[in-house]
């Protein structure tokens, strides 16, 4: 019986983390100096089509504060997605995923950022592998371009992953805000509270469903 149970058991969580693969939510909750955030993503099925491994995001919604820099920015609802626009990269990155998209900033941000912002918006929740030629950390739910979304006032926020140059070594998240006009934040030192492990994630959001289941300043372009 006992042996029965644990096979019962064991099919059930395949299915649970197959269904929630194919499609589901995603729970990211975050915190670091001055920021704070709650993000609900949705996906489905699509993949980058570099990467099969990278989910594309296909909705989001939650909260973001940002007190940094004269900042009041409190539990901002988000809004939406800003639209991946399929750039190209340097020609010197051959690693970029082919979502990989730019955001124009035209001050305020480090001379290395060549005046963009740089996201996918791709969920990786098998953590991301290295997406830069000349940056090899690697690590993360979302890789060293991540989300950006909007909060209104024209201001979006960009939220990324540092990843780790140690395989299962420790990193952080970054994030910056910013309006098409100027660079508003752009901090590191951020983390996942608490900080899930892809498994754990996945099996929680399928069986709520099935129980009623600093990337480095210098950002690739």
């Amino acid at each position: 019986m006992i042996r029965k149970l644990l096979l019962s058991a064991a099919a059930l969580v395949c299915a649970v983390l197959t269904s929630q693969a194919k499609a589901d939510g995603f729970q990211i909750l975050f915190a670091g100096p001055g920021v704070s955030g709650s993000l609900f993503l949705t996906y489905g099925a699509a993949t980058d089509a570099k990467y099969p491994g990278a989910f594309e995001v296909t909705g989001i919604s939650g909260t973001f504060t940002d007190t940094n820099n004269g900042l009041n920015i409190v539990d901002a609802s988000i809004l939406g997605l800003v639209p991946i626009t399929h750039d190209t990269p340097e020609v010197t990155n051959l690693l970029a995923p082919a979502d990989f998209s730019r955001f124009a900033v035209a001050t305020g941000l480090g001379p290395e950022n060549n005046g963009f912002l740089t996201f996918d918006n791709l969920l990786w929740p098998g953590g991301a592998p290295q997406t830069a030629s000349d940056y090899p950390a690697s690590g993360g739910f979302v890789d060293i371009y991540g989300l950006m979304f909007d909060i209104g006032n024209g201001q979006v926020v960009d939220f990324w992953s540092n990843g780790t140059f140690v395989p299962g070594g420790p990193f952080d998240y970054g994030v910056a805000v910013a309006t098409s006009a100027e660079a508003l934040d752009y901090t590191g030192g951020v983390g996942l509270a608490p900080e899930p492990s892809s498994l754990v994630m996945l099996a929680t959001g399928a069986l709520g469903v099935g129980g009623m289941v600093r990337r480095r300043l210098a950002r690739p372009v």
